[in-house]
């Protein structure tokens, strides 16, 4: 179903059914032992898509969505993306910084896997279902926060910066911010409103973690089609042409060095080669070699 302005989601719908997606290829990471998150599992087997914990139980086979696609793949591919980030608030905790945000939070359990240094606080937001989902799953599964988590239920199309503030956060304070995987379920004018509020509530030494993907229309083309017709037959609708927004966007480099950010860019190929990879030529990941991992610090 394609996106509207006031539209909503929880983990298994729209937008949402993505972030699923996203954590059950955490899952094949951490299978693989490749990154460190056991609380994937769990929260998208509580999610309930059949279409996801067929996948992990091996009832789907991934070469049956892409023929050029496989669980390693699937790994590889989601610890380059999940090491970048991390590395983004270890580096930043090292640095002396105390609090952390994450926008569009997902399932991501970040709060509860990383070691955060005494007296940090860890901001999540996201959509107020997916927010309670994720809360109540893992106090369920006894999982206790390493940091002070502070869960805001706020669409980001809202003002989201006011929620924070009224959480306790100091914007006189530098801050780490993720936005992972987000900026392509943005419309153009909302990624660059995006940054200008994170610009806004940053203090010199904040730095952001983002990827940077300068052409989306490999989201609509043949192969992605078809990928999402095959998908459809295992019962879960997730077409990314009706997902994203298209459409011209400022490039994210340029926008945040414009603003005083020093920003620093990794291709995909180069990104793989310092996780000791091997860059896929063929298969879906090739068509985004020209995909870029930024970070930047605030000056």
């Amino acid at each position: 179903m394609a996106r509207t302005d006031n539209d909503t989601w929880d983990l298994a719908s729209s937008v949402g059914s993505t972030a699923t997606m996203v954590a059950a290829q955490r899952v094949l990471a951490h299978r693989e032992g490749l990154i460190d998150d056991p609380f994937a599992e769990p929260l998208v087997r509580a999610v309930g898509s059949s279409f996801f914990t067929r996948a992990l139980d091996g009832e789907i086979r991934f070469e049956e969505i892409d023929p050029q696609f496989d669980p390693r793949r699937a790994a590889e591919s989601m610890t380059v993306r999940t090491r970048h980030f991390d590395r983004l608030f270890t580096d930043a905790a090292a640095a002396g910084i105390r609090q952390a945000v994450i926008l569009a939070a997902g399932l991501d359990a970040r709060a509860y896997r990383l070691d955060w240094p005494a007296g940090t606080t860890v901001y999540e937001l996201d959509q107020p279902a997916v927010i309670a989902f994720k809360t109540e799953t893992l106090a369920e599964l006894g999982a206790e926060p390493r940091a002070d988590r502070r869960a805001i239920a706020v669409d980001l199309r809202d003002d989201w910066p006011a929620a924070l503030r009224d959480s306790g956060f100091d914007p006189t304070r530098p801050t780490a911010w993720i936005a992972e995987g987000l900026l392509i379920y943005l419309p153009p004018a909302a990624q660059d409103l995006l940054f200008d509020r994170i610009d806004a509530l940053s203090a010199p030494g904040s730095r952001v973690a983002t990827e940077h993907i300068p052409d989306v229309s490999m989201f609509a083309d043949e192969r992605s089609q078809e990928i999402a017709e095959r998908i459809r037959k295992y019962g879960q609708d997730i077409d990314m042409a009706e997902l994203i927004y298209h459409g011209e966007r400022n490039d994210v480099v340029d926008y945040l060095t414009a603003r005083g950010w020093d920003v620093t860019a990794q291709k995909m190929p180069d990104a793989y080669a310092a996780n000791g990879f091997e860059f896929p030529t063929d298969g879906p990941t090739a068509h985004f070699a020209d995909m870029s991992y930024l970070r930047a610090v605030k000056r």
